[in-house]
């Protein structure tokens, strides 16, 4: 009798143990009603008018769900990546464009084929954080991170005509997270070597052996996986 009791305690406690992990999910007015939500500047005042190019990973906005760290769960909230401003925007029922000012409390958002994260980063010469897509996850984690620059209008000269201003996509950078640390840059295969704490000669073999560019997110992802197999 003994034996039966224990063991009913021991389910119930697995499954109260489980639901406490499950996300609660809360529909898109929640989301405007409780998030901490500012419209979305830019970062340098810019506006879209007569700029050619485009600062969005997704110009349309794209059905989703935000993930956050207090395990709530927005569903079908129409969604769009800025990449210029680094930003999650969404849209309000009355076709509101906001940005979630507080990106800091998101764990995960999904829309269309995407699945970003916000991470702590190293720099140049800080820490720095910012929206990432996620490529790989495990004990290590490949990531990348979109770019775009602004580029000013030219006035004519000579014989040279006016050119409006513009947005122009930048080459995608990758980065590797080791656990919870700050995701690093991948930069030459030697500096990709380092990023592991461990490993370094296999890795170093795996890299040559498989010829892996450290500009070709497949290679990356194979590298990674590899580690993570280890």
């Amino acid at each position: 009798m003994k034996r039966h009791f224990f063991t009913v305690i021991i389910l119930l406690a697995t499954i109260s143990f489980s639901y406490s992990q499950d996300y609660q999910i809360r529909d898109a007015m929640d989301l405007y009603r409780t998030s901490k939500v500012n419209s979305g500047d830019w970062k340098n005042t810019l506006t879209e008018n007569d700029i050619k190019g485009s600062p969005y990973l997704n110009d349309e906005f794209i059905n989703g769900t935000i993930y956050t760290k207090s395990k709530y769960k927005f569903v079908d909230i129409p969604l769009r990546y800025n990449i210029y401003n680094d930003q999650i925007e969404f849209k309000t029922p009355t076709n509101e464009v906001l940005a979630l000012s507080t990106p800091e409390i998101v764990a995960t958002v999904a829309f269309g084929d995407y699945k970003m994260v916000y991470l702590q980063y190293s720099g140049t010469k800080k820490i720095r954080y910012g929206f990432f897509i996620i490529e790989e996850e495990g004990a290590a984690s490949l990531y990348s991170r979109l770019g775009v620059a602004f580029v000013a209008a030219e006035e004519p000269g000579g014989y040279k005509e006016a050119e409006p201003a513009k947005f122009v996509k930048k080459s995608d950078s990758f980065y590797i997270r080791i656990g919870l640390e700050a995701a690093k840059k991948v930069g030459s295969k030697k500096e990709v070597v380092e990023i592991f704490p461990d490993h370094h000669s296999e890795i170093s073999t795996f890299i040559k052996k498989n010829k892996v560019k450290t500009n070709k997110p497949d290679k990356l992802k194979e590298l990674v996986r590899y580690y993570n197999s280890l």
